[in-house]
């Protein structure tokens, strides 16, 4: 039998030192810098935060309208502009860009979900934060690959996402795949209501999201004199953060539904977004599995002694920036997924958790080595195509980068 070699010591850099991933390091994020590195005529999506905050009654706005503001701005937010962000040139790395042998091993596990499913036709493929559909293209070739050929005639993606030139992206290229048949670009765009353009009638398949929770707004706290506070967002020569009473009693209510009590100084990240995107997802679910790959903690590790200073980071070329407010539109900003909350949401909207695992050991038991050992007998393999797969298997597999990722797969 055939096996991946381990990896050498030049393979593996200190953790937290993969220019490639996306990934918070272990020791939890730097607080934004005070001291504002926006000027008022800086860029266009400052303006309109600017204006936004000056507007407000309290003149602030919370850290997740921040968020969602500099991420998704329609054609200036970090996701809404005509680059195409997880690429080497880019500011991160995602596994399906990293190889296409995750794709085709994640494959693997979406044939066994089908077959469990008994094989339903149609059987429908939902990405979100599908981007240009790397991951997408790789399945379906993965599906090629192992001749599923009645999934391939069943399958149909809907990529889930609001960038129009991602989808024009994923349009073009399922069609010079010759996939065009199973893609279902059209009613994607139409997404944002919470259907996930998949219509009013649920369906029978598998929703996925690889690193897509992260990167959903979250709320910032902090703890202090005993009680929970909000940290907002306003404007002083510079975006800062300003600390007032909570803008919800839903924040206190998801730290007391996790069983967690932050210390003195403490600051965290709460994502209230993990339910609306929960319900949406089971709302057009009848039956099958909603696949989720990220890196996050249960409650208890996530608001843990390791995290005091929370787990919220922006991401410039490969690196961490010392300010996440510096440069909304031109920074990717993310945050650790709480996973207990996941599971929590998920039962509460019918949807129960089967499994709970490392995407190591997800990748390890759908049967990662007997891709790589079919990719080693490609006819016409070169040298640099075997030294790219290999690197980047170790990435997918490293427990302390991409390997330690979780997945959690939900079902109903």
């Amino acid at each position: 039998m055939t096996r991946l070699p381990p990896p050498s010591p030049a393979e593996l850099p200190p953790p937290g030192e993969h220019p490639a991933a996306r990934e918070p390091s272990a020791s939890g994020a730097v607080p934004p810098s005070a001291s504002g590195a926006v000027s008022t005529d800086s860029t266009e999506l400052a303006g309109r935060i600017r204006a936004e905050i000056e507007a407000a009654p309290a003149g602030r706005i919370t850290f997740a309208r921040y968020m969602e503001r500099a991420l998704t701005e329609p054609g200036l937010g970090y996701y809404a502009v005509a680059a195409d962000r997880p690429t080497d040139s880019g500011d991160f790395l995602t596994a399906p860009e990293t190889h296409a042998i995750f794709g085709w091993t994640l494959a693997r596990r979406i044939e066994s979900m089908w077959a469990e499913l008994d094989r339903p036709d149609p059987f429908d493929i939902v990405e979100h934060g599908a981007g240009s559909g790397s991951l997408a293209l790789a399945l379906f070739e993965g599906f090629r690959r192992h001749i599923a050929t009645d999934l391939l005639e069943a399958a149909r993606y809907t990529p889930v996402e609001s960038n129009p030139h991602r989808l024009e992206d994923v349009e073009r290229r399922f069609e010079t795949a010759g996939l065009s048949r199973n893609l279902r670009v059209g009613e994607a765009e139409a997404s944002a209501g919470g259907t996930f353009g998949i219509g009013a009638v649920p369906v029978a398949g598998v929703h996925l999201a690889n690193e897509f929770l992260d990167a959903l707004p979250v709320n910032r706290v902090v703890a202090r004199g005993g009680r929970l506070l909000e940290l907002f967002v306003a404007w002083r020569d510079g975006f800062v953060e300003v600390v007032d009473e909570p803008s919800t009693p839903e924040l206190a209510a998801r730290l007391a539904d996790d069983e967690i009590e932050l210390a003195e100084g403490q600051v965290a990240e709460i994502c209230l977004g993990l339910d609306p995107w929960l319900r949406g997802v089971a709302a057009t679910l009848d039956r099958g599995f909603v696949l989720i790959v990220d890196y996050g903690y249960e409650a208890a590790e996530l608001y843990g002694p390791r995290h005091r200073a929370g787990t919220l980071l922006g991401y410039r070329g490969h690196r961490v920036v010392e300010d996440p407010l510096g440069d909304p539109g031109g920074v990717d900003l993310t945050a650790h997924v709480d996973f207990t909350a996941v599971a929590r949401l998920a039962a509460a909207r019918g949807l129960r958790t089967v499994s709970s695992t490392t995407q190591s050991e997800l990748l390890v038991a759908a049967g990662l080595e007997e891709e790589w050992r079919a990719f080693q007998a490609s006819r016409g393999l070169t040298l640099a195509d075997y030294t790219r797969a290999r690197s980047g298997i170790v990435w997918m597999l490293d427990p302390r980068h991409m390997g330690g990722f979780r997945v959690v797969t939900l079902a109903r």
